[in-house]
């Protein structure tokens, strides 16, 4: 990506010539403005996207050092866990007031259950008891956002809105929104360049070569400066574009539009159906303790059931078991391996009957949905373990250094000369789109507006600035008009 590339005189130096005769297919001059202007105002807003980020991506192993205690035994038991209806019974015990929302049991020999308590006035905060699966002690407990400990609720939500709510994520979205637009636009302006220099020059280095790597042989200044940011940015371009799509599609407003376009696609995530319909009588005519009375929906005695049910159904690995929302309705058990080959299926259960009710396979689920989901997991440095970590923080790192070069290169152009001194370097030239075909100009504002209809963080900004440029562009044009000279006054007057 390129944010400064060789800037022409200002619209207002060129010769003049009339206008028809200077019309173009080449979208060049206009990119340029377009990227450099977006570059300068949008950057600021990638920094901090790529430094939370950093941050987030990180969070399971700072989980692991802050959380030691909650997350984990005291000490691999040398028998078999409790049963998960006494872990639950301990928990309870320990968080009498709230609901019980969910039960997740230990995945891995060293990790505690997890009992999720909703309580009205968190919202929609829950508090998470952690108990031992070996000894049944109550380790600790939080307050969680979706399973999400309090570190990484902050660092999600520091990435995501500035930790300033609904007008924060104003900040992430037009990020996201305008991320795609530098990449692919720095990508057109360097790999342009690097044609016409191989085409105007005998130099030894292909075409491919000069867009791949930096320009070592480049004298120090805006040139070498410009190879690291061009290059660097082609080798990130593929990362960046699917951080800025992936961030779009749970967004306000971009994502509010994603939304709608799965569902009347048919392609939305399946809906598990609880319902039970008309209950089964217990088997045997009684209930657990034989007094012909069926327990309570819901009842936590019942998990045990439940867990056994969903382990022999193929419902394997990490899993999160809900009880029923109301009477008439079912558990529900969902797998959460979202680690590569991800497991999602979930199934309805009836504890009573011992039966599933209802299933939902990922495999089933519609492409759409599929992918929206590994894209998701994928951003947030979940889908392949630790190498999506490192991927997110290589991507994050590149981001921030072709960044700080982009701004090098505009201050390493400011004018110098006493009598021109400036902080920066001049804008590439006003007027670009004067110079377009008038189909071409037609077309662009067309797609520019469809776009910025799907995405209100990108067509609002571009909006604003179009006006903003328009206005101090005719400022511009009225304080360099000459004045009109005045007729000397006659003599005696």
């Amino acid at each position: 990506m390129s944010i400064a590339t060789d800037i022409s005189p200002p619209a207002e130096e060129l010769p003049e010539k009339p206008v028809a005769a200077a019309r173009s297919w080449s979208i060049v001059p206009l990119l340029t403005r377009l990227h450099f202007y977006a570059g300068v105002l949008v950057a600021p807003l990638l920094v901090v996207a790529a430094v939370t980020g950093l941050l987030f991506v990180f969070s399971p192993q700072l989980d692991r050092l802050v959380y030691d205690k909650e997350l984990h035994v005291a000490q691999v038991g040398p028998g078999l866990p409790k049963p998960l209806s006494e872990q639950v019974a301990a928990a309870i015990a320990a968080h009498p007031d709230g609901a019980l929302a969910s039960v997740v049991p230990a995945a891995k020999p060293h990790a505690n259950t997890k009992v999720v308590f909703t309580v009205a006035e968190l919202g929609e905060n829950q508090h998470t008891v952690y108990v031992d699966p070996y000894t049944g002690e109550v380790r600790g407990q939080l307050t969680t956002w979706f399973g999400s400990t309090p570190l990484q609720t902050t660092l999600d939500q520091l990435h995501r809105d500035l930790l300033l709510g609904e007008i924060g994520t104003a900040y992430s979205e037009t990020a996201a929104s305008w991320l795609w637009v530098l990449a692919l636009g720095g990508l057109i302006l360097w790999c342009n360049r690097q044609w016409r220099r191989r085409a105007e020059t005998r130099k030894a280095r292909s075409r491919a070569e000069a867009t791949l790597t930096y320009d070592l042989s480049a004298a120090k200044g805006v040139r070498r400066t410009r190879s690291f940011h061009a290059a660097t940015g082609v080798w990130l371009v593929i990362g960046l574009l699917f951080l800025s799509a992936t961030g779009l599609t749970w967004s306000t407003w971009a994502g509010a539009n994603f939304s709608v376009a799965l569902d009347n696609l048919d392609a939305s995530r399946p809906v598990l159906d609880t319902s039970l319909g008309e209950a089964p009588a217990p088997a045997g005519g009684g209930g657990h303790h034989g007094d012909g009375a069926a327990p309570a929906a819901g009842d936590p005695a019942q998990v045990d059931a439940v867990l056994h049910v969903a382990r022999t159904n193929g419902i394997t690995g990490p899993i999160e078991i809900t009880p029923p929302a109301a009477d008439g309705a079912a558990w529900s058990v969902t797998q959460t391996d979202n680690v590569w080959p991800v497991h999602f299926d979930s199934i309805a259960v009836d504890p009573v009957a011992g039966t599933v009710t209802a299933r939902s396979n990922f495999a089933d689920w519609p492409f759409l949905a599929k992918l929206s989901s590994w894209g998701i997991h994928a951003h947030m440095g979940y889908l392949f373990g630790l190498i999506n970590q490192l991927l997110l923080a290589a991507l994050a790192l590149g981001l921030l250094c072709v960044i700080v070069w982009g701004y090098r290169m505009w201050w390493q152009r400011r004018p110098t000369r006493a009598e021109r001194r400036a902080l920066a370097g001049p804008p590439p030239a006003r007027g670009a789109w004067r110079r377009l075909r008038v189909t071409l100009l037609i077309v662009g504002v067309i797609v520019a507006a469809a776009i910025g209809w799907v995405l209100p963080a990108f067509g609002v900004p571009l909006l604003a600035f179009l006006v903003l440029d328009g206005v101090v562009g005719l400022v511009q044009r009225r304080r360099r008009k000459p004045p009109v000279p005045t007729s000397p006054a006659p003599a005696g007057a």
